[in-house]
């Protein structure tokens, strides 16, 4: 299993705090798909208005975050090393389940397809063995 902290994730993708959504990577093939956690914690920001009286990770925030262990995979490819990934677009996106203070979510996103700059990654987010999203992320490499 190749592991990488939040210094090496940050070598590959250009995300930056607060918008830096994952924690760490498991395990990952460049080009094919890598496993990350974001560990969620009551002081994220955005739990302050969504919602106050029950705290939900946002949805787009999740996708953001599958999007962002999906670059690592196809930013570790050599050749791509120093570009950026761009969302072209989110298919059959399900969500199943809320993500709160507290949870450890998994991250998983491989690429299903690829021509080009522009390919597709199937990623799905869950909580202790329970899946809570699911979709097909589009991307360009740019």
């Amino acid at each position: 299993m190749k592991k990488l902290n939040i210094r090496q994730i940050q070598e590959i993708i250009p995300h930056r705090h607060p918008f830096l959504l994952i924690d760490y990577i498991e395990d990952y093939e460049p080009g094919e798909y890598a496993v990350g956690y974001k560990c969620v914690s009551y002081r994220e920001e955005f739990f302050a208005g969504h919602f106050p009286q029950e705290p939900v990770m946002p949805g787009v925030l999740t996708m953001e975050a599958l999007a962002q262990t999906g670059a690592v995979a196809i930013l570790s490819k050599e050749g791509n090393q120093g570009k950026t990934a761009y969302f072209g677009g989110i298919r059959n996106c399900r969500f199943r389940g809320k993500i709160v203070p507290g949870d450890k979510v998994r991250l998983e996103t491989r690429i299903i397809r690829q021509k080009g700059p522009m390919g597709v990654g199937e990623a799905i987010a869950s909580v202790e063995g329970r899946v809570v999203v699911s979709a097909e992320l589009t991307f360009m490499v740019g």
